[in-house]
């Protein structure tokens, strides 16, 4: 794995220490982190920088899987059996924590990003596929740094019920960062690194408690007096 990651000092990142975390996981498997990026271009910025972090995941213990926008329908424009929707949200589901990588293009976040979100409700029948799910958001910027699309994705973020952790990248004049596809040694790839061991500690913190973290009195509440409403028309 060292070989994959030239520009880590290995030995400065090792696997998240449970212990430390102050808890013995129930859960057994690999952290599940889903990583989505924001452009279609044969040359993607944030498709690199997204491959770069899914490495980092994986060294420090993750399974990741990257998905594909290309061939993704525009939302409405498709039905909801469409395979790339499926895919998507099937993944949404798997996952334990995401990260969300986008260009910043006219001031926000891609099309191509938005749209993966806005195929995803807020709820799939009983089962909200984002709710309690650790987040981490980067952006690339083709010019100077900027922090218009962190912003923005931490707002989805939070729209989409996640718990979206404290540190964030964005890497300026990205066309620089990177060589024969791989993002070179800076302070910039440093800070990927935080980013990424932040996420695995607060989604190995959170990913058994999340079901409780988001209980809801309204919820509650509101199934409960559905429950009433279908016993009561039982009896008539």
């Amino acid at each position: 794995m060292k070989d994959d990651l030239p520009a880590l000092d290995a030995d400065q990142l090792p696997a998240p220490d449970t212990d430390q975390l102050g808890r013995t996981p129930e859960l057994q498997h690999p952290t599940r982190i889903l990583l989505l990026y924001g452009s279609n271009r044969p040359t993607s910025f944030s498709r690199l920088l997204t491959e770069e972090a899914a490495r980092l995941l994986q060294h420090l213990g993750a399974e990741t899987r990257i998905f594909d926008p290309s061939g993704l329908p525009m939302p409405d424009d498709a039905p909801d059996t469409h395979p790339k929707v499926q895919q998507l949200r099937e993944w949404m589901q798997w996952s334990e924590g995401q990260v969300w990588c986008s260009p910043e293009r006219h001031g926000a976040m891609t099309g191509v990003f938005k749209s993966q979100i806005d195929w995803v409700p807020l709820a799939l029948g009983a089962v909200r596929p984002t709710q309690g799910k650790t987040l981490a958001v980067m952006q690339v910027c083709g010019g100077s740094q900027s922090f218009n699309v962190v912003n923005q994705l931490r707002v989805l973020g939070r729209w989409m019920r996640m718990v979206c952790i404290p540190n964030q990248s964005s890497v300026p004049k990205a066309f620089l960062e990177f060589e024969c596809g791989r993002m070179k040694p800076s302070a910039y790839y440093d800070r990927v690194v935080d980013v990424m061991e932040e996420l695995m500690k607060f989604t190995l913190l959170l990913r058994e408690q999340s079901d409780y973290l988001v209980d809801r009195y309204s919820e509650r509440r509101e199934t409960a007096e559905a429950l009433s409403a279908r016993v009561s028309q039982r009896s008539i």
